[in-house]
C-alpha cells in the first residue's frame, strides 16, 4: 500500500492496520480539529443512554487528563472535586485556535507503555521513548531529554523543508519541461500526419489521373482497331455474298440452261469466277491489319515517377509471317 501522507509504499503487517505504527501527532491534530470546529455534547452528563433522549449540554472545555469534553456545569464539578481540581482544562469551540489547544495538551504517551509520557530521546536508536523503555531496552545508550533536542530537530526540520521546497521547484520545472516535450510531440505528430495525408492524397490523385489516361488510351486503341476490323469484315462479307450468288446462278444455268444459254454465258461466267477468286486486296488489308496484342505491364516498385509506379500500356502488331513487328508503348505524359 502507499502511505496517504508521503506516498511511500509499505507492506501491511500480518495483523492488519492495527499493526501499523501510530502517528500521535496526526491523531492529536484530528482531535484538536474536532474540538475547535464542532459543537460537541458534554461527555460527562450526556454519556449514558437515558440522557441521550434529553436535552444535551454543549461542551465548553476539554479535560486533558480525563480526555473528556465538559459543559459549564460539569466543569464546575470538575474544578471542585478533590481528584480532578488539578486537571488541566482547555477551552474549546469556534473561537479557540488549534495552536492554543495543542499547547494545552499533555506530552504524547508511549505506544508501548500508554500511561507513561515520552520524555527521553535515544541518540543511538533515534527514537523517542518513555522512562520505562529506557530502563528496559536503552539503559546503555546515549540519551537526552526530549526538551533539549527539540530545538535542534526544529532546525533540522527547517533545513529539510527548505531542501524539499527546492526539490518541489525542481520537480515542477521537470514537469513543465515534460509538458513542453509532450506538446511538442503532439504538434510534430499532427504536422507529420497532415503531411502524410496530403502526400497520400496527392499520390492518389496522380494515380487516378494516370489511370484515366491509360483507360482512355486503351479505349482509343480498341476503337481504332475495331473500326479496321469491321471495315475488313464488311468487305469480306460482300465478297462472300458475291461468290455465293455466283455459285447459285451458275448452278442454275448449268442444270437448267439450254445449249445456247450455256454457250452464251460460259465465257463471261468464267471471267467472273477468275475475278471473284482474286483475294489480293483482302489479304493485303488483312496483312496490314495484322495480329494485335494489347498488354499492360504493371510495376513491382514505387518511385516518384507515377508512370513507373503504376505501369505501362503496350500494343504490339505482328504482320503476316511475323516478318514485321511494330510495338507502341503508351505512357501518358
Amino acid at each position: 500500500m502507499a502511505c496517504p501522507l508521503c506516498r511511500k509504499e509499505f507492506t501491511l503487517p500480518s495483523n492488519g492496520v492495527g499493526g501499523l505504527p501510530k502517528n500521535f501527532f496526526v491523531g492529536k491534530f484530528l482531535q484538536m480539529k474536532e474540538l475547535s470546529s464542532k459543537r460537541s455534547p458534554c461527555e460527562a452528563c450526556s454519556g449514558d443512554e437515558e440522557s441521550r433522549s434529553e436535552v444535551q449540554n454543549v461542551a465548553s472545555v476539554y479535560c486533558v487528563q480525563c480526555q473528556m469534553k465538559l459543559c459549564l456545569n460539569c466543569k464546575r464539578v470538575h474544578e471542585k472535586s478533590k481528584l480532578t481540581r488539578s486537571h488541566k482544562l482547555a477551552e474549546i469551540g469556534d473561537k479557540t485556535s488549534e495552536e492554543t489547544l495543542f499547547q494545552s495538551m499533555t506530552p504524547s504517551y508511549c505506544d508501548q507503555h500508554q500511561d507513561k509520557s515520552i520524555e527521553i530521546y535515544c541518540m543511538e536508536c533515534k527514537v523517542a521513548i518513555c522512562i520505562v523503555c529506557y530502563i528496559e531496552l536503552h539503559n546503555s545508550h546515549k540519551y537526552s531529554d526530549v526538551n533539549n533536542v527539540k530545538d535542534d530537530f526544529r532546525k533540522q526540520m527547517t533545513g529539510d523543508i527548505d531542501h524539499v521546497a527546492t526539490g518541489v521547484e525542481k520537480c515542477r520545472e521537470i514537469l513543465e519541461s515534460l509538458e513542453k516535450e509532450k506538446n511538442h510531440l503532439v504538434e510534430e505528430i499532427t504536422k507529420q500526419g497532415k503531411e502524410i495525408s496530403e502526400k497520400a492524397e496527392q499520390l492518389k490523385q496522380m494515380i487516378d489521373d494516370h489511370k484515366e489516361k491509360l483507360m482512355n488510351e486503351l479505349s482509343s486503341i480498341k476503337q481504332k482497331k475495331m473500326k479496321e476490323i469491321e471495315s475488313l469484315r464488311e468487305e469480306i462479307e460482300i465478297q462472300l455474298m458475291s461468290m455465293e450468288s455466283y455459285k447459285k446462278y451458275v448452278d442454275e444455268v448449268r442444270q437448267k440452261g439450254t445449249a445456247s444459254d450455256i454457250a452464251r454465258a460460259a465465257s463471261g461466267l468464267h471471267d467472273r469466277a477468275d475475278e471473284l477468286l482474286k483475294f489480293d486486296v483482302i489479304e493485303r488489308t488483312l496483312a496490314d491489319l495484322g495480329h494485335a496484342d494489347v498488354t499492360f505491364t504493371s510495376s513491382s516498385y514505387i518511385t516518384d515517377d507515377v508512370n513507373k509506379t503504376l505501369g505501362h500500356l503496350r500494343q504490339s502488331t505482328f504482320k503476316a509471317g511475323d516478318l514485321i513487328h511494330i510495338s507502341t508503348c503508351f505512357t501518358p505524359s
